[in-house]
């Protein structure tokens, strides 16, 4: 690795899938630049304003020792060193390496940088194999949760493997705050409706505050409700006693899971999972950590579906790629959702243009319409729905640059970081298949 040349200080920002991702970036760029990376600091402000530090919820020896040969890592400054002294940058967004060259002789005379921000601060592309090996090694390898949370995960997957059965874990992203922020309220109240509205409102940094729902919706842009994700399951051919372990916080609506327990009874979360209050007590109030434990119970599934394409769905659907290309359903929806944030007129000319190329089939949500509306038959809808999404249940597909005038719009290498950093023996025989009727 040679001497270093200075010491960078990172900041995580956002949610717990969020701060995974740019600490992977940051430690890429630890290597870009030689220089120490100081262990990260965690946000405490974002939604769900989790309190708890890098050792509280990550196994910080275990990072430290995984990537020990590829960069410097120490615990804190040394004495002599403060971060009053720090040269702050909030670092430019998708950027290449040779941003951070620039930054070396920054580094060298001030010995000291912090990076205020670490999302999507390098791009998705266009690296060098070493780099995007190393990217993955941190995201999959080197940040492993703690003890205590990794244990639970692993006696729930116990429990819901009992008997030999399989489960689906199912990432339901029907949640208020997602719901607040793409502007989705099918199937809502009007009171629920404008509850979201104001919480859109309320949240200074949610740039979009005026948005057309059902013009989002049929787009693509909204997450799948619960009754919509099991019709999915349902076209897809899973019986009504599968297993389901629900990956989300609380379900938005009066409704609730109501419409997919009705179809799946075999419903399961981190709380009923729990055998007593003691069990889950050291979590609970620690969101992130809450989401870790679902993380890891999401990664061992035997299959994952995720409803809407944000941060906990690319990093499990990469991290399962990463394992083998394990069993990923991914819902046929046309808008681009790698930044969904970007949702923006460059998206809308882009989902055109998908529609023009693919034939303008209907997505899944517009067969749902035409279901409810009574253009066809529930045999037909599930025929059709299963027939839409071949090819979509998680074979390995090369990950493609878009060019350099759309980089904000790639696909993440984090949700499929093939090629980088994935052997091609991998096929499409190596998945770890749940077929349906379990």
């Amino acid at each position: 690795m040679g001497s270093s040349n200075g010491y960078l200080l990172v900041h995580a920002n956002g949610g717990l899938n969020q701060m995974k991702i740019g600490i992977s970036d940051m430690v890429a760029v630890t290597k870009i630049m030689n220089a120490t990376l100081v262990l990260p600091t965690l946000d405490s402000n974002s939604f769900w304003t989790d309190s708890s530090n890098f050792k509280a919820l990550f196994d910080w020896k275990h990072f430290m020792e995984v990537l020990k040969e590829d960069i410097h890592i120490v615990e804190s400054l040394p004495s002599g060193l403060t971060s009053g002294k720090a040269l702050r940058r909030a670092p430019v967004s998708w950027s290449k390496p040779v941003y951070y060259r620039r930054l070396v002789p920054l580094l060298r005379k001030n010995k000291l940088i912090h990076f205020t921000k670490t999302d999507s601060r390098l791009v998705n592309n266009g690296l060098t194999g070493s780099i995007q090996r190393l990217r993955c090694r941190a995201m999959y390898e080197a940040l492993w949760y703690s003890d205590d949370i990794r244990e639970l995960a692993n006696k729930f997957v116990k429990r819901l493997r009992e008997n030999n059965q399989h489960y689906i874990a199912l990432h339901l992203r029907y949640e208020k705050d997602m719901l607040a922020f793409t502007g989705c309220s099918h199937n809502l109240t009007s009171a629920e409706a404008k509850e979201l509205r104001a919480m859109r409102y309320s949240v200074k940094h949610w740039k979009d505050k005026e948005i057309d729902g059902r013009e989002k919706r049929r787009l693509g842009g909204c997450p799948l409700t619960p009754r919509e994700s099991g019709l999915l399951l349902e076209a897809l051919g899973y019986s009504p006693s599968t297993r389901i372990y629900i990956v989300s916080g609380q379900t938005y609506g009066e409704e609730g899971l109501m419409p997919l327990q009705a179809k799946y009874p075999n419903l399961y979360n981190h709380f009923n999972l729990a055998t007593s209050e003691e069990e889950l007590k050291p979590l609970v109030n620690h969101q992130n950590k809450l989401a870790a434990l679902d993380y890891i119970v999401a990664v061992e599934s035997d299959v994952f579906m995720y409803t809407f394409d944000g941060n906990m769905a690319k990093a499990v659907k990469g991290h399962r790629e990463y394992e083998g290309f394990r069993k990923t359903i991914t819902p046929y929806q046309y808008v681009l959702h790698s930044h969904s944030h970007l949702y923006a007129s460059t998206i809308i000319i882009l989902n055109y243009k998908a529609l023009f190329f693919a034939g303008c089939r209907p997505d899944f949500v517009k067969l749902v319409d035409r279901l409810d509306k009574g253009f066809m038959s529930h045999k037909r809808f599930l025929d059709r729905a299963k027939n839409l999404h071949t090819g979509r249940m998680g074979l390995p597909k090369l990950r493609k640059a878009m060019g350099v005038h759309n980089v904000k719009l790639e696909e993440s290498f984090y949700a499929n970081p093939y090629p980088g950093c994935i052997c091609d023996k991998f096929s499409a025989t190596s998945q770890n298949v749940m077929h349906p009727k379990h």
